[in-house]
């Protein structure tokens, strides 16, 4: 009986082992060739799982303090977006406007 026991026991770290790892490659995406600030970037991967990030290939619970700053970052981004947005589509508009008028 022991033997089984021993037999089941070591089966189930092995699982728990193998669900663990794929669980963790589950929860990541790898983002492919994409411009940033004038300069190529490469293969990277992130997280795909709220409140992680990746951290030296390994992903890692971000601290309360990262999420709230996170937050606050993309609240901001968000309104300069929109602020650049606009003013671009103020441009292209009299630019068009500009280039109808000239019969082109």
């Amino acid at each position: 009986m022991e033997i089984l026991d021993q037999i089941a026991e070591a089966k189930l770290t092995a699982y728990k082992v193998f669900v663990a790892t794929a669980l963790d490659e589950a929860n990541f995406k790898i983002v492919k060739a994409r411009v940033r600030n004038g300069k190529i970037q490469r293969k990277k991967k992130v997280s795909t799982r709220p409140g992680y990030t990746m951290r030296g290939g390994k992903l890692v619970r971000m601290s309360s303090g990262e999420r709230m700053k996170r937050k606050r970052g993309a609240r901001k981004g968000k309104v300069k977006r929109k602020a650049k947005m606009a003013r671009a589509m103020i441009k292209r508009k009299r630019s068009l406007r500009k280039r109808q008028s000239l019969g082109v």
